[in-house]
């Protein structure tokens, strides 16, 4: 390790990972909020609702506060499981590395979204993943951050 640039050997490996997981993470809750708000904002212009830009950045801003990290919650939860499974098998395959992880953060965002909605009192928790077309757009921004935690961490 002494010879890779990227190495800072007062600090350990784990730690500089960790700081990755944690953007990836932020990244795909981020995603994932916008997503959520965007599909229910269209639905109610779709409805005859008119709803101004500013409107529609208020609301945005407002989910990133108080649905994202209700989201990056559930997220977490998915990833908790999917990334460590990915990584034992990144081990027997290491030139997928990026492929796996990428999709064990998609796949366990997915998983854990359908667990909570297999227990929550209303037919779907978030709207957006009622349907396949907006659960792969939510399942999309785990994807680019798994691949993004990948592709960072393998320096």
């Amino acid at each position: 390790m002494k010879n890779n640039p990227h190495h800072d050997a007062s600090r350990p490996r784990w730690t500089r990972r960790a700081g990755i997981l944690l953007l990836a993470w932020v990244l795909a809750a981020a995603w994932g909020s916008v997503v959520q708000t965007l599909w229910n904002m269209q639905a109610l212009e779709d409805v005859g609702v008119n709803i101004t830009t500013g409107e529609w950045l208020r609301v945005i801003g407002q989910d990133l506060l108080g649905f994202a990290p209700v989201y990056g919650g559930i997220l977490a939860v998915g990833w908790l499981v999917a990334l460590p499974v990915a990584s034992g098998l990144a081990r027997w395959w290491p030139t997928g590395r990026s492929a796996l992880l990428a999709a064990a953060a998609g796949s366990g965002m997915v998983a854990a979204v359908r667990a909570v909605d297999a227990v929550a009192p209303m037919p779907v928790f978030i709207d957006a993943t009622r349907g396949l077309a907006g659960l792969l757009t939510m399942a999309a921004g785990a994807v680019l951050a798994g691949w993004l935690y990948a592709r960072l961490s393998a320096r």
